[in-house]
């Protein structure tokens, strides 16, 4: 599979299990890994062909500013299981890092990372995302 990277994606959100992160808020930054077959966007050159990151972009963005969560790996996997609903990907990789988190020891940052990939229940002749026909 090939890749698309974006890495950095920032914005404050209101997740956590402290009464003060949910009130004030903090930065979170998500880095995405999507997995997909280059082929026919290579062919086409067009963006429809892909996973558009500027859209991927947007989506997570959403998500960190959405509905407030508890845990960082509850949007995590949030993250991943939408970009794998809403875009022709194979599989994604999300770290959702919260660099301003409540610990009272002196850290650098503090991230979770998941793995989804897309489900197939049994072999078919149906082809799998990604696949030429």
């Amino acid at each position: 599979m090939d890749r698309i990277t974006l890495s950095g994606v920032t914005a404050v959100g209101y997740h956590g299990v402290f009464d003060f992160e949910r009130r004030e808020g903090q930065p979170f930054v998500v880095d995405a890994v999507l997995h997909l077959d280059f082929a026919k966007a290579a062919e086409s050159d067009d963006v429809r062909d892909t996973a558009h990151y500027g859209e991927v972009a947007e989506r997570i963005k959403d998500w960190i500013t959405g509905e407030p969560l508890n845990l960082i790996e509850a949007l995590a996997v949030r993250i991943a299981e939408d970009l794998l609903a809403q875009f022709n990907i194979g599989a994604v990789d999300i770290t959702v890092h919260k660099p301003q988190a409540p610990i009272e020891v002196p850290f650098g940052d503090v991230a979770v990372s998941v793995h989804r990939a897309r489900q197939h229940s049994a072999p078919s002749s149906v082809p799998t995302y990604g696949a030429r026909p």
